[in-house]
């Protein structure tokens, strides 16, 4: 894993481990359902910021092998981008 991603990525699970420990809190404390649902949309979005530093990572190391080695490596490669396109986009 690049350096720079896996120290951003780190820091991005801390802070989804906070805000989950928080929501936590105001579902036991039965705060305001819009204050929960705000707190867990809020960790949705952290999410998809800890995804998209995963992909990145993907893309500028494993990717770029598996292009430059062609054949089934690259078939491969489109694969697993197109699959995690289709995740991404059936939320």
């Amino acid at each position: 894993m690049i350096a720079d991603i896996k120290k951003r990525a780190l820091h991005r699970i801390k802070i989804l481990e906070g805000q989950m420990r928080g929501l936590e809190k105001q579902v036991e404390n039965e705060d305001y359902c819009i204050d929960i649902i705000t707190q867990s949309l809020a960790i949705q979005k952290s999410l998809g910021s800890l995804n998209k530093l995963l992909v990145e990572n993907h893309l500028r190391t494993h990717v770029v092998d598996m292009f430059e080695s062609g054949g089934e490596a690259k078939e491969a490669a489109l694969a697993e981008l197109i699959k995690v396109f289709e995740l991404s986009n059936n939320r």
